[in-house]
C-alpha cells in the first residue's frame, strides 16, 4: 500500500466511519475496481497456484523436494525485501505505473517459468515473479480505494472477497492445470495477469501523484518497540504458517502412495482448495467475532496454541492421508484467524502511518516464510517426514514467547478505539496478503 490523500492506510486510525459498507457498496463500483479486483485476485490465485506442482516439478525435472521447495523460498525472499521499499517506489512513480510494472514483471516471469527446462530456473524466475507481486499487491488496495465511485469500505469489501476467491482458487487451478502439465499453471498465470494488466492500464486513469515516502521509512519503522514486538511475533508465526503450505504436499503424497492411490495434482490441488477456503472464511467472518469478544492479545495467544497442536498432530499423522487432509484443512481455518488478528493488532499498536506500518510488518514476516521452505526438505530427509511439523511447532511456541514478552509495549491495543467496518476489511486484506 502507498501513501495517497484517498488511502485509508495513511489516515489516523479513529475508528471513525460514516457509515458501515454495504454489499451494495462492495458490487456497484466502477470497471477500473472490477479491472484491479480481477488482477488481485489472479495475484492471489499465485501465491498457492505451485502448491499441488510441487512433487511433479520434483519428480519430472529430477529434483529433490528441498529444491522444488526452494521455488516458495526464492519468491518470498525477494518479495519481503521489496516490502520495505515498495511504499517509497509507489511514492515516487505513481501507484498506477507500480501496478503495471508489478503486473508486467509477474506475466514476464511466469511465462518464462512454463518454459524452463530445470528447476534452478524456476527458482529465479519465482524471484522476479515475488518482485512483481510485492509491486502489485502493496498498491493494488490504495488504487481500489482510490478509484471507487463510493464509500471506500465497499471497495475494500470487494478487494477482500477477491483476495478469498484467490486463495481458495490458486491450489484447485494449480491441481487442475497441473494434471495436464507442470508447465500448464505457469502459462494460466501469465494468460490472466496480461488480461488483468491491459484492462487495468484502459480503464484505470492515472491519480495524482502521491505523498513522498522516505525509501527507509519502512526500516525505521522497526525501531517502534511494539511493531517490533509484532514483526517478531510473524516472522515465527509465519515460519509454521508456510511449512503447512510449502512442505505438506510431499508427506501427503507419500502417505496416499502408502494407502495405494495416486494423488497427484488434482488431489494436492483440492486438499489445499479446502484449505485457502478455510482460511478465506475464517478470516472475514470468524476473526472479527473473536477478536470483539476476546481482544486481539487472547485471540492471538489462543490461536497460536491451537496451531501449535495442530502441527505437533501433524507430526504424529503424517503417514495418515485422511488425518492430514482433516488437520490441514483445520489448520487453514486457525491461520485466517491469525492473519486478520494480527496485523489488526499491528494497525493499532502504533500511530504510524498504516502503510508505513504495513510495509515493515510484512517484509518482516515474509522473511519467516521464505526460511520455512527452505529448511523443512533437508530436515526431512536427514530426519523423518514428520521432523519439519515439529520444528513448526517449536516456532509456534516462540511466537507466542514474542508477544507475552513484549506485551508491555503493546498497550494501546484495544484500548482507545476498535477499527472501523473499513479499517477492519483493510486489516482482513493485508492480513491475507501471503
Amino acid at each position: 500500500m502507498t501513501s495517497t490523500d484517498t488511502d485509508p492506510s495513511t489516515a489516523p486510525s479513529t475508528g471513525a466511519s460514516s457509515s458501515a459498507p454495504t454489499l451494495r457498496d462492495a458490487f456497484h463500483q466502477p470497471r477500473a475496481v472490477w479491472a484491479i479486483a480481477f488482477a488481485a485476485t489472479v495475484s492471489f490465485m499465485g501465491i498457492g497456484l505451485v502448491d499441488p506442482i510441487l512433487p511433479a516439478i520434483s519428480e519430472q525435472l529430477d529434483a529433490s523436494p528441498s529444491q522444488a521447495m526452494l521455488l516458495f523460498t526464492s519468491y518470498l525472499f525477494i518479495t519481503a525485501i521489496a516490502m520495505f521499499f515498495t511504499s517509497w517506489f509507489a511514492s515516487a512513480v505513481g501507484v498506477k505505473r507500480t501496478l503495471m510494472i508489478g503486473l508486467v514483471l509477474v506475466v514476464l516471469f511466469a511465462a518464462l517459468a512454463a518454459g524452463a527446462g530445470s528447476v534452478n530456473e524456476i527458482i529465479g524466475l519465482r524471484a522476479g515473479w515475488g518482485l512483481g507481486n510485492a509491486l502489485f499487491i502493496s498498491t493494488a488496495l490504495a488504487a481500489i480505494v482510490g478509484a471507487t465511485a463510493g464509500p471506500s469500505g465497499g471497495a475494500i469489501i470487494l478487494y477482500e472477497t477477491a483476495l478469498g476467491i484467490g486463495m481458495a482458487l490458486g491450489p484447485l487451478l494449480g491441481g487442475l492445470l497441473g494434471s495436464v502439465s507442470w508447465r500448464a499453471p505457469f502459462a494460466g498465470t501469465a494468460v490472466l495477469m496480461g488480461i488483468g494488466a491491459l484492462a487495468i492500464a484502459v480503464l484505470l486513469q492515472r491519480e495524482a501523484k502521491p505523498a513522498h515516502v522516505s525509501p527507509l521509512a519502512a526500516l525505521r519503522a522497526l525501531g517502534n518497540p511494539a511493531l517490533r514486538t509484532l514483526a517478531l511475533t510473524a516472522i515465527f508465526y509465519n515460519f509454521g504458517f508456510f511449512t503447512l503450505l510449502a512442505y505438506s504436499p510431499f508427506p501427503l503424497e507419500a502417505a496416499a502412495a502408502a494407502h495405494g492411490m495416486e494423488f497427484g495434482a488434482m488431489g494436492i490441488g483440492g486438499v489445499f482448495f479446502g484449505w485457502g477456503l478455510a482460511l478465506a472464511i475464517t478470516s472475514v467472518f470468524a476473526a472479527p467475532v473473536l477478536t470483539r469478544r476476546l481482544g486481539l492479545i487472547p485471540t492471538l495467544l489462543t490461536t497460536l496454541g491451537l496451531l501449535t497442536a495442530v502441527m505437533v498432530a501433524l507430526a504424529l499423522v503424517h503417514t495418515s492421508m485422511t488425518a492430514m487432509i482433516v488437520l490441514i484443512v483445520i489448520g487453514g481455518l486457525l491461520l485466517g484467524i491469525m492473519n486478520t488478528a494480527l496485523t489488526e493488532t499491528v494497525m493499532e499498536a502504533t500511530d504510524l502511518p498504516r502503510g508505513v506500518a504495513s510495509s515493515a510488518y510484512s517484509g518482516v514476516r515474509f522473511l519467516g516464510g521464505a526460511i520455512a521452505p527452505a529448511v523443512a526438505g533437508p530436515l526431512a530427509a536427514a530426519t523423518t517426514a514428520g521432523a519439519p511439523y515439529l520444528l513448526a511447532a517449536l516456532t509456534l511456541a516462540l511466537s507466542m514467547a514474542m508477544l507475552m514478552i513484549g506485551r508491555r509495549h503493546l498497550a494501546a491495543v484495544g484500548q482507545e478505539h476498535h477499527l472501523s467496518a473499513a479499517e477492519e476489511a483493510e486489516a482482513i486484506t493485508v492480513g491475507d496478503e501471503v
